[in-house]
């Protein structure tokens, strides 16, 4: 007889979970911010890894003859300095952006999802010493710690997403970790519990996909601030360096020529940059309204 509340309880956490998650996707795709959202993220990625492939020029290739030419029909958007290709540029530009904002987002969630998991479950000194251990980090200024690694080592877009991954997944952990120590008291955990599961089943199955929701929201707005951060190391010439075009190094090759109408140089990253995050952003928050509609 002891058996049966627990076989109540479980489906019951279940079936209200899949109604919650059922009514989040519902309440998602009917945000128009969220339709705003989307459309703007596929442009870009349509624009960066899509554009090249019907756009055939060289982001690297100069021309002493074409320097600081104006948008015709031989350069769409005109060249740089060097007599580059700044369509070109830009595509490319976009392409290492994306990919490198969104693989350290990615790695930063494992590690932070990884971190306040443990940290949550098991509680107690080993609880108080985790979190310890972030005070420290979050003491550190970030913009100091990212110039320290970015220096330290070779700018590379690996070496660098290394750098922001380990930069940024404070957050997360402390996210995580607060989702699980309520979480960690329901009682289809304490029934999984009860039936001998170990803490690593009761991570995987009943914890983790019940703080996804709030890791997918974290994750999307690290995206953004991924791809924000590598436009300001560009900009202050700590990004990758010289040729591989990127927005941030274009916008500050641009602050010299500002006076000289030379606009195609300034406005094209900055709006592309604008876009982006923005687009990014507005995903994010209807994502959040709809999560938040869960509960």
């Amino acid at each position: 007889m002891a058996v049966q509340p627990s076989n109540t309880v479980v489906p019951e956490e279940i079936s209200e979970s899949s109604l919650g998650t059922s009514r989040a996707v519902h309440l998602f795709f009917r945000n128009p911010m969220a339709w705003v959202g989307i459309i703007g993220i596929v442009s870009i990625v349509l624009f960066s890894f899509v554009g090249p492939f019907f756009y055939h020029v060289s982001p690297l290739t100069t021309n002493v003859t074409d320097l600081l030419a104006p948008p015709s029909a031989r350069h769409l958007l005109g060249t740089d300095d060097l007599g580059r290709d700044y369509l070109s540029r830009m595509m490319y530009g976009g392409r290492l952006s994306l990919i490198v904002g969104f693989s350290a987002a990615i790695a930063s969630m494992i590690i932070g999802v990884t971190y306040g998991l443990i940290s949550g479950l098991v509680g107690g000194w080993l609880d108080n010493f985790l979190m310890r251990v972030i005070d420290i980090f979050l003491s550190v200024p970030t913009l100091f710690l990212l110039l320290f690694l970015d220096v330290t080592f070779q700018p590379s877009p690996v070496e660098l997403i290394f750098v922001l991954a380990i930069t940024s997944w404070f957050g997360v952990t402390r996210l995580v970790r607060s989702e699980v120590l309520s979480i960690k008291q329901r009682d289809y955990v304490e029934a999984s519990r009860a039936f001998g599961a170990n803490n690593f089943h009761i991570m995987i199955k009943e914890l983790l996909p019940n703080v996804l929701g709030t890791v997918m929201v974290a994750t999307t707005f690290q995206i953004a601030g991924a791809i924000i951060t590598i436009a300001t190391l560009s900009f202050l010439g700590l990004g990758l360096p010289p040729p591989e075009p990127n927005w941030g190094t274009m916008l500050s090759n641009s602050m010299s020529y500002m006076y000289e109408n030379a606009w195609w140089l300034i406005y094209p990253p900055g709006i592309a940059l604008l876009w982006t995050v923005l687009s990014i952003n507005f995903v994010s928050e209807a994502l959040r309204g709809a999560i938040d509609s869960r509960f």
